[in-house]
This record gives C-alpha cells, structure tokens and sequence, in this order.
C-alpha cells in the first residue's frame, strides 16, 4: 500500500500528466468540482468543509468563495501538506477528524465539498451521514467518487497486481500507485445512501471514459475518441461506464 506522502505526490502529478487521458480525467474532474463550488457558494458571510482535502488543489477556490474554510482528514501527512497555504489563505483552517464520527458541531456549514473520499471509507453510509449533520438547513453537499463498474476501476484490479504494476509504470513513465479504493459505489448505491443520510439529490453528472490500450497508445487521437464516445455515453444506459459520478445534495425537508 503507497504511503501518505507518496499519495500526496501522486495526486499532484496527475493535473499535469504526459498522458493526454490521465490528464484529462482528472483535470476534467478538477474544473466540473470548480464550476459547481462558483455555483452553489452563497453570496457572502459563509462557512465551508472540505472533507479530504488530499493535495489542496480545490482550497484556494474555496477560500476565496467562503469567508471561513475548515479542511479535515485522518490522515496527518494531507493536513501537514496543506499547512503552507494557511499563509496565504488566513481563513483556511485544519483538522484531524473522522466524517464519521466527527467532532464538529452540528449545522457548521453552509457547503461542504467531499471528493474522491467515500471509496476510501468502507461506511460512507455513516460519512454522508456525518456530513448532514454538519450542513446547515439549505446548505449543499458537493461530492464525486468514482463508478464502481467503470473501465478504469475494472482494469486497475489487474494494473496492480504484482508484476503487472511496474509495467504499466514503465508505460505512463509516471507515478502509477494503489488507489485504496475499497468501496466503489453504483450511482444507485451512491443515491440511496444519500437519501438514507437526509440528503435531497438535486443534480447529478457523470464524466470521463477510460478504454485500456487506446487510453495508453492512442495519444491524442486516442483522447479524442473517448471524448466522443463519453458524449454519446452520458445520461444514457451506459454512463454507467463513465468514471466519475457527480451529485449535488441538499438537507432534505423535514
């Protein structure tokens, strides 16, 4: 399993991949997480939560949208890395918490932003829960993870098995490293539980499309072929195949 600072390194890599599909699901990811934190940040006066803020690429946006930002982890080595910034964001603050059993006091915040964090955590249920209780009445949830029966999770059972991972390091010439992803959801399973948790699910994406060889040999060429076929994918039966899922939640109504 990769250490902490090893996955801090990984994370910063991936926006700036050599590998034109690398790149592009995860800096596709990066900027639809943007536009909806610009979206859905009320206009003044507000608090937000970052729960594991990984590298920090979405902190400084937050700063800048909210009057207070609170980033929480459980792992030490993503607070340390992301200490440095406090320089430069004086209303950024850090702490070691569990979104599943988290200390914070009840209604802090008016958006939390949760992505790429539950496949991480084997009870989301208890950490979409955790994050209901920390919203305020009409505050919003921004959360992604990736889909469980999508190409790239499929196809990284086998990229890391031993053997094969140093091939297919050998083949990105970049950091190829475990993902740790021990529960990769269906967007039923993701839906459900955020309706379990109190949340009302008011918008829902999906991005990204992975096809194994043409995503490591197919260049450009390769990329613009996913790219037509995610389009062709997207909001129908098979967006399912689509690697990231997006969903915009609010407290549900008493």
């Amino acid at each position: 399993m990769a250490s902490e600072l090893e996955l801090v390194a990984l994370q910063e890599t991936l926006y700036r991949s050599s590998n034109p599909t690398r790149r592009w699901l995860h800096c596709t990811r990066r900027d639809w997480i943007f536009d909806a934190l610009r979206r859905y940040a009320p206009s003044a006066h507000a608090r937000a939560l970052e729960v594991g803020p990984g590298s920090g690429v979405y902190l400084p946006v937050l700063a800048n949208l909210f009057d207070e930002l609170f980033a929480t982890d459980i792992e030490t080595a993503f607070l340390n890395h992301a200490a440095p910034l406090r320089e430069k964001l004086p209303n950024l603050q850090l702490a070691l918490d569990d979104i599943c059993a988290s200390s914070l006091p009840a209604h802090s915040f008016d958006l939390i932003l949760c992505t790429e964090v539950i496949e991480h955590i084997a009870n989301s249920a208890a950490a979409l829960s955790g994050m209901q209780r920390l919203l305020k009445p009409g505050g919003v949830l921004v959360l992604s993870t990736p889909q469980r029966y999508s190409p790239l999770e499929l196809a990284a059972k086998v990229a890391f098995l031993p053997g094969v991972i140093q091939l297919v390091r050998r083949i990105y010439g970049e950091p190829i490293l475990e993902t740790g992803h021990i529960n990769l959801m269906t967007a039923r399973t993701v839906e459900s539980q955020m309706v379990a948790a109190g949340f009302e699910v008011t918008d829902r994406y999906q991005s990204g499309l992975y096809l194994p060889l043409v995503a490591e040999f197919g260049g450009a060429i390769g990329l613009r072929l996913e790219q037509w076929l995610e389009r062709k994918l997207r909001g129908k039966v098979g967006s399912g195949l689509l690697w990231t899922q997006y969903y915009i939640g609010r407290p549900a109504r008493q």
